[in-house]
């Protein structure tokens, strides 16, 4: 059986799904500031670097790496004003519901879990990306 290609998630995406999303259904204290925003690139750089490879070998093969990876750099990278762990959060469910997946864990688990990937130091990078790979791997369903 042949695998099914990796879905990605475009900017249009992020904006038209998960800001709005985020903006409409996560209720926290402070405003997400309007989508443009955003720093220019920064948000183009978060969700290409996934997919990257070297030498026609993916440097982040599987889903649950490249999920890994898109919330850290989300999260890390600051693509826009305010609202950068929820923007992120968000765009990880919809990047793992249009790959057939989804987290089934408790709000408060995951929204603690976020903060400490945002609080985590830069230089420990090598170490928080598989955290969030094992939290996801440990709290992810098929959906199909």
């Amino acid at each position: 059986m042949a695998q099914q290609r990796m879905k990605k998630l475009t900017v249009k995406e992020v904006e038209y799904i998960a800001f709005r999303l985020a903006r409409e259904h996560l209720a926290f204290d402070e405003q997400i500031p309007d989508f443009t925003s955003r720093f220019p690139n920064i948000l183009e750089s978060c969700l290409l670097t996934p997919f990257q490879s070297l030498y026609g070998k993916s440097l982040y093969p599987s889903l649950s790496l490249r999920a890994s990876m898109l919330l850290y750099l989300m999260i890390k990278n600051h693509p826009f004003l305010n609202g950068n762990k929820r923007i992120a959060l968000t765009t990880l469910l919809v990047f793992l519901w249009l790959n057939g997946k989804w987290i089934k864990v408790d709000s408060k688990k995951l929204h603690n879990f976020t903060v400490w990937v945002a609080q985590s130091p830069a230089e420990l990078k090598d170490q928080v990306v598989p955290a969030i790979e094992q939290f996801v791997k440990s709290y992810w369903r098929d959906l199909r």
